[in-house]
């Protein structure tokens, strides 16, 4: 199988820092999208226009948004739970739009109080809307292996949950191993049940690295089903509160380097990556857990 050239989305100013721990400024959130921009990357998704309530580091996305300096060709999404929050990003100027379930209905309860099927009805208003100014929609579809209250994840409640948004005219779809604990077995697992239902060209997967599987997760998926969109978080930051011992996102500059090793085409400089996460380390006042952290290339 010939491997495409990859996609990736920094998801770091936004999934990674919504479960920072400690408050980042918004200057500190302008810079690090800043030096993202100037790697090569093609999409960050800079903000999430939530209720600053549930998380309260998401509260300044519209400043960030109308501060950082624009790179054409590079999208900046948000990620949105409903109509209110759509209008925020569209205000925002955000080029993309994100929308959240999950394959699990106790992760789903826990994580947004609503059931998948409600969940999604919330969204049947934010699709057309976002689509109508010309924007593509992602949804991301949590817990798609394994869910920390449910266990082992099916792959045809994954199909079934993408199947019904399919309905909905959505773009693509990030599929996550929230909790970090996927194996390659388990990718193929699901990818075998998956593709047969949707484009390969439609899916990106989403890794974290609680056990430190992520990167042979993204190269299984690449090399034998060919694979090419991935989600990343330059420095490895991330997380979810309600997916407990779940670690950060796998690191961008990691993942990178991994793709290059194996033949990869990403278009992105791994050096500009591990600029910007030494200055988002810095802001954070702690080192972060890239394994390129403090190698030099």
């Amino acid at each position: 199988m010939s491997r495409p050239r990859l996609r990736l989305v920094e998801v770091g100013p936004r999934d990674g820092l919504q479960t920072a721990g400690a408050a980042v400024s918004t200057d500190a959130k302008v810079a690090f999208v800043d030096a993202l921009s100037l790697s090569g990357l093609r999409e960050i998704e800079t903000g999430a226009f939530v209720s600053p309530k549930a998380v309260p580091e998401m509260a300044d996305s519209a400043q960030v948004f109308s501060r950082i300096k624009r790179k054409p060709g590079v999208l900046y999404s948000a990620l949105v739970p409903n109509d209110k929050g759509l209008d925020a990003a569209l205000a925002a100027g955000a080029d993309k739009i994100a929308i959240f379930t999950a394959a699990s209905e106790t992760f789903n309860k826990k994580n947004i109080n609503a059931s998948i099927a409600e969940s999604i009805d919330r969204f049947k208003t934010v699709v057309p809307a976002a689509q109508s100014k010309k924007l593509p929609v992602r949804a991301y579809v949590s817990t798609a292996f394994y869910c920390p209250y449910e266990g082992k994840i099916k792959p045809e409640a994954v199909v079934a949950v993408i199947k019904t948004l399919e309905s909905m005219s959505v773009d693509e779809y990030s599929i996550g191993d929230t909790i970090g604990r996927a194996s390659p077995d388990d990718v193929r697992r699901l990818l075998d049940v998956l593709l047969k239902a949707v484009p390969v060209e439609n899916i990106f997967l989403h890794f974290h690295d609680t056990y430190g599987m992520a990167v042979a997760n993204a190269l299984t998926a690449w090399t034998e089903y060919g694979v090419s969109g991935f989600d990343a978080s330059t420095g490895g930051v991330g997380g979810c509160p309600y997916a407990p011992g779940a670690s950060g996102n796998v690191a961008m500059e990691d993942l990178v380097f991994a793709f290059h090793a194996s033949g990869g085409d990403t278009g992105v400089d791994v050096r500009a990556l591990q600029a910007a996460a030494r200055g988002l380390s810095s802001a954070l006042g702690r080192p972060l857990p890239s394994r390129l952290g403090k190698i030099a290339l």
